[in-house]
């Protein structure tokens, strides 16, 4: 492998937010964001998540205004560097009709559920998905824990998901599980690979991902099987750092 294996214009490594860059819901620690920062001189970097921008700023501050690329809910809202170049909206795929028909289904399946803990904010209306919450968003961050734990054993989301896709057929929409409390809910072909159409005139020669959720019925794994895409499924922020550091020193030592 030659030298310029690592040139920043050909490479370029795209990373989930959520319990790859940070733990959920958490921010990256200040080491994590040294790391990208320095990483951003060897490769071209950026990340995709499901979350909106006003989350991921939180998660990862003003790196996302220096970021190569930044992409908000699956790349429907779109940054490079900072300055916005792209925006789809869910309102102009959905009619009224068909949103309204959605989320009262939601709320009352909501509403029959039997789980140990409810919040509130249990539909998010974002700009690009409905993002849907059994527990409710507004859950503390031990009652989201709770929650996971609950539905890992119990399947709640799993079968919401099931369900909805059996009660909606005819609306062209993907759901899939996210994070560790919620549900992600769009048009099919608006899941994480929406965002490389914005990376395609750069003509990287390798496009490397990195998420947790890369199980089918996860948000990442659409993108973590592309063909375009060389997928590497992580367990979090740390076990990321360890694949990435993996990957320069494999090169580096082909190098030698």
């Amino acid at each position: 492998m030659s030298n310029n294996k690592w040139n920043r214009n050909d490479i370029l490594f795209l990373f989930d937010v959520d319990g790859t860059l940070a733990e959920a819901m958490k921010a990256a620690t200040d080491e994590m964001i040294d790391y990208l920062k320095d990483l951003q001189t060897k490769v071209t970097v950026g990340f995709v998540g499901g979350s909106n921008l006003q989350k991921q700023e939180k998660q990862l501050g003003d790196l996302t205004k220096t970021i190569d690329f930044s992409f908000s809910e699956n790349g429907l809202v779109a940054f490079k560097r900072g300055e916005l170049i792209h925006k789809m909206e869910l309102k102009k795929h959905l009619s009224q009709e068909d949103l309204n028909r959605l989320i009262n289904y939601i709320l009352r399946y909501i509403a029959d559920l039997d789980i140990p803990i409810k919040r509130g904010t249990f539909i998010e209306f974002r700009t690009g998905m409905l993002n849907v919450s059994p527990i409710g968003r507004n859950c503390s961050y031990d009652e989201r824990l709770i929650f996971n734990k609950y539905d890992t054993e119990h399947k709640i989301r799993e079968k919401f998901v099931e369900d909805l896709r059996n009660e909606f057929p005819d609306l062209d929409l993907n759901f899939s599980i996210g994070g560790q409390i919620s549900i992600d809910i769009f048009p099919n072909g608006w899941d994480k690979t929406y965002c490389l159409q914005h990376i395609r005139e750069y003509n990287f020669k390798e496009i490397h991902f990195f998420g947790d959720k890369t199980y089918e019925g996860g948000n990442d794994y659409e993108i973590f099987i592309h063909d375009d895409v060389i997928g590497h499924s992580v367990t979090g922020p740390q076990h990321t750092v360890e694949i990435v550091n993996n990957l320069l020193s494999d090169d580096s030592n082909n190098d030698n």
